[in-house]
């Protein structure tokens, strides 16, 4: 199931011992029953089919299952799903605006941001919440805030560029993050 920006309510089930949720997922209202050990990154995953959040190490060392919580980016394998119960969170599919790549989704696409795609959902999550911050970052700057993310194919040289590129379009009239 693919969720957008919409004001659905989609209902889901579970079939152990659960505990009922209410979350907006991607602008998206969703009522689930979750096992409250359930992690928020196995919960997208596998009860939304929100594939696009990557599973990398479970232990918030490679960033690969960032998403944002009420705007700030978390790591989804350390989050438990029932502690969204009430909030917002919104995965790398939330980012696209009216059918278009969001900056920082361009700016990947543009700059060569990505090679395999395995870390690119991570950093693009990381890198939204961390331009809504600070909107001119320097090249120091966006390595610090890239620094918990981990990628194995690109060197980073381009997912920089990606993001100060991201950080021109949002900087230009009618950006937005």
């Amino acid at each position: 199931m693919a969720l957008s920006s919409n004001t659905s309510t989609v209902r889901l089930t579970s079939t152990g011992p659960a505990t009922h949720i209410r979350v907006t997922i991607n602008g998206t209202a969703v009522e689930a029953d979750v096992e409250p050990r359930t992690l928020l990154v196995h919960f997208l995953r596998e009860q939304l089919g929100l594939t696009g959040t990557h599973i990398g190490c479970d232990t918030t060392s490679c960033g690969a299952c960032t998403v944002h919580l009420d705007g700030k980016a978390v790591r989804s394998c350390t989050v438990l799903a029932i502690q969204t119960d009430g909030r917002a969170v919104r995965t790398v599919e939330g980012l696209e605006e009216g059918g278009k790549l969001s900056p920082v989704q361009a700016g990947f696409t543009e700059q060569h941001g990505l090679q395999c795609g395995f870390c690119t959902p991570g950093m693009m999550m990381t890198a939204t919440a961390f331009l809504q911050k600070n909107p001119n970052p320097t090249e120091a700057e966006i390595r610090d805030a890239i620094r918990g993310n981990l990628c194995r194919c690109t060197g980073y040289l381009n997912i920089v560029k990606a993001i100060q590129s991201a950080a021109e379009k949002m900087r230009a009239p009618g950006g937005s993050p």
